[in-house]
């Protein structure tokens, strides 16, 4: 069983910047894929970006490429998304996501979540 908890959320301005933390409990973090989902109000859930265990392979979404970047230090159990040039419609609930099932979709264990606001 794997806990997640992510935080670094909250309330920015456009075009500013963001970096998202999701802590990991357990020793075997170094072997799970990670992943980042957002979901908006009335909106389905949504993927952002996903990461290999080893770092070595990321996946985006197109929407959030050259905005995004997706992290791991595995030293410390966490992963992190680094948002950049927030937009107004970046505003969700974001959530990470362990130990992909199907790369880079889905995934067996999920956090609760930490909302990123973005006015404009």
């Amino acid at each position: 069983q794997v806990q997640l908890v992510e935080s670094g959320g909250g309330l920015v301005q456009a075009g500013g910047s963001l970096r998202l933390s999701c802590a990991a409990s357990g020793r075997t973090f170094s072997r799970y894929s990670m992943g980042w989902f957002r979901q908006a109000p009335g909106k389905e859930r949504e993927f952002v970006a996903a990461i290999a265990g080893s770092g070595g392979m990321t996946r985006y979404a197109d929407s959030m490429k050259g905005r995004f970047t997706i992290s791991r230090d595995n030293a410390k159990n966490t992963a992190y998304l680094q948002m950049n040039s927030l937009k107004p419609e970046d505003t969700a609930v974001y959530h990470c996501a362990a130990n992909s099932t199907r790369w880079p979709y889905d995934y067996a264990y999920w956090g609760q979540g930490t909302q990123v606001t973005v006015s404009s």
